[in-house]
């Protein structure tokens, strides 16, 4: 039973991650060709960080997703605060509202974004594109918030500014400091999710403005150039090294956190 469980494994592994795997190697073969191995190179790294439009898409892309992953992550925050302090009814319906934009069909969130653009006379762009992905990245940022709210003592907040906290100062100082794992995994995701767009910004962007997505569509039409391959195996690799940066980081604060627990336990 315990073989075919790891074989089961294996399978699972092996379906999710050939495809990256066969997508690397080819980064390094010098052949454009996807059927011949031509030999190794790096000449494909080196014309991708010479090729001026994606180096402009990759700025777009950097820029959005910082952007609109700082945005969502404050307005997310205070929503999932603020959706937190009501009554269960009212939170479960509010709740039911904020995740409709993950259940709902990508396709249908642009169009009513570009509808509503165009309705309000603001000219596709820039601002269209942050806005959109600020729109569509804040409920999972609740949704990473949430959890950790419900963990907290609900009386913490009355606890410090009974000793002299303001409101603010108990926020930053207790309230904050307690939910912050959760607001950095949103930022993460809604990172992530700017990044890894394309239905919503294939609609609510203007000429001139592409990300990453539009522009690698875009090329895909003329043929998939091994650059890409070197551009997808550079973000992997960065998505990568984060994921072992993040989990390194939670053994060590576990680490820490048992200390404390044998340090404080009482001997009998």
């Amino acid at each position: 039973m315990k073989k075919l469980r790891k074989a089961y494994v294996f399978l699972i592994m092996a379906f999710l991650y050939a495809p990256i795997v066969l997508l690397i190697l080819y980064s390094f073969n010098d052949s454009k060709s996807r059927a011949n191995w031509g030999g190794f190179t790096l000449r494909w790294y080196k014309e991708l960080f010479t090729d001026g439009t994606i180096m402009a898409a990759l700025g777009t892309t950097l820029s959005i997703g910082l952007l609109s992953a700082a945005i969502s992550t404050v307005l997310g925050t205070f929503g999932a605060i603020a959706l937190f302090q009501t009554g269960k009814k009212t939170r479960r319906a509010l709740l039911s509202v904020v995740n409709l934009p993950m259940l709902n069909s990508e396709v249908v969130t642009g169009v009513s974004l570009m509808l509503l653009y165009a309705m309000a006379n603001i000219q596709l762009g820039y601002l269209t594109l942050l806005l959109s992905h600020v729109a569509f990245c804040v409920p999972y940022v609740v949704l990473s918030v949430m959890p950790k709210l419900r963990q907290l003592d609900p009386h913490l907040a009355e606890a410090a500014q009974d000793l002299g906290a303001t409101p603010l100062q108990g926020f930053v100082r207790v309230i904050l400091p307690d939910i912050m794992p959760g607001v950095f995994s949103g930022f993460v995701m809604a990172l992530t999710m700017s990044i890894d767009d394309f239905v919503v910004s294939f609609f609510t962007t203007g000429s001139g403005v592409s990300n990453l997505s539009i522009t690698i569509y875009t090329m895909a039409k003329r043929g998939i150039s091994p650059k890409i391959n070197a551009l997808s195996t550079i973000i992997f690799a960065c998505v990568f090294i984060l994921l072992i940066g993040i989990n390194l980081s939670d053994l060590k604060r576990d680490g820490r956190s048992k200390e404390k627990v044998e340090q404080v336990r009482i001997p009998y």
